[in-house]
């Protein structure tokens, strides 16, 4: 299970080097929210032969959009590029998932496509996790991811217990997919989440001290590689 931390800057990706993926988003814009190029490729500068990830935001069923972004954040130097469906309709999940496979891995095969639904899918009527999995598989994509959409501090273990999400990680398994985890965890998440051994843990709020809106605190990311690993 490897450990990926989500620093919203340039100063907070030094905190970070130390985890196993360093992932650039901008909580500001939403869960997966989409951060500068230019802050991408910085941080890759940093980061060097470490992989990057970097969120391009929580999408409704514009594929053409998606693709274009998806083709950016590659460009820019991310390693792994990440979205999230915010909505319900399969055969749209399909077409945003095939563009944002597409516009990756045809200039560069190497790279890694991560799909992202929610956890708290029934109160955001986007599709749910283990409907998208299948499709992300049959698009090409590396991993299935699961998050929170609604940043509210519920915890993704408030809408899918240990079971379900166990049953989301073999399913992915079966499928040829990893598994990422993510969505306002909690230190005290961590044998839990390697009971159900997710390829992929996803941190924020838990090395900003509870409240992913503030700095992420050096020591709180060398406690989470600590507990990880």
């Amino acid at each position: 299970m490897k450990l990926l931390v989500s620093p919203s800057s340039i100063e907070e990706a030094k905190f970070c080097l130390d985890a196993d993926i360093i992932d650039v988003k901008r909580p500001a814009e939403g869960s997966l929210g989409a951060n500068f190029p230019w802050v991408i490729r910085e941080i890759k500068k940093l980061a060097g032969n470490k992989p990057v990830s970097a969120a391009i935001g929580d999408y409704g069923p514009t594929p053409g959009n998606a693709a274009l972004a998806a083709y950016g954040a590659a460009c820019a130097g991310a390693d792994f590029v990440k979205i999230g469906l915010m909505f319900n309709d399969k055969n749209a999940a399909h077409e945003v998932i095939e563009g944002v496979v597409r516009a990756v891995k045809e200039p560069f095969p190497e790279k890694t496509v991560v799909i992202a639904a929610y956890s708290d899918y029934a109160r955001l009527g986007s599709i749910a996790p283990h409907i998208m999995s299948p499709i992300a598989a049959e698009c090409g994509a590396d991993f299935a991811m699961i998050d929170t959409g609604a940043k509210d501090g519920k915890s993704t273990f408030e809408f899918m217990n240990k079971e379900a999400l166990k049953a989301f990680t073999e399913q992915n398994r079966s499928l040829g997919l990893g598994t990422a985890l993510a969505g306002s965890l909690k230190f005290e998440d961590i044998p839990v989440l390697k009971e159900i051994n997710p390829e992929i843990i996803g941190v924020r709020g838990m090395v900003c001290g509870g409240d992913r809106t503030t700095m992420v605190k050096a020591e709180l990311v060398t406690k989470a590689i600590q507990m990880v690993r």
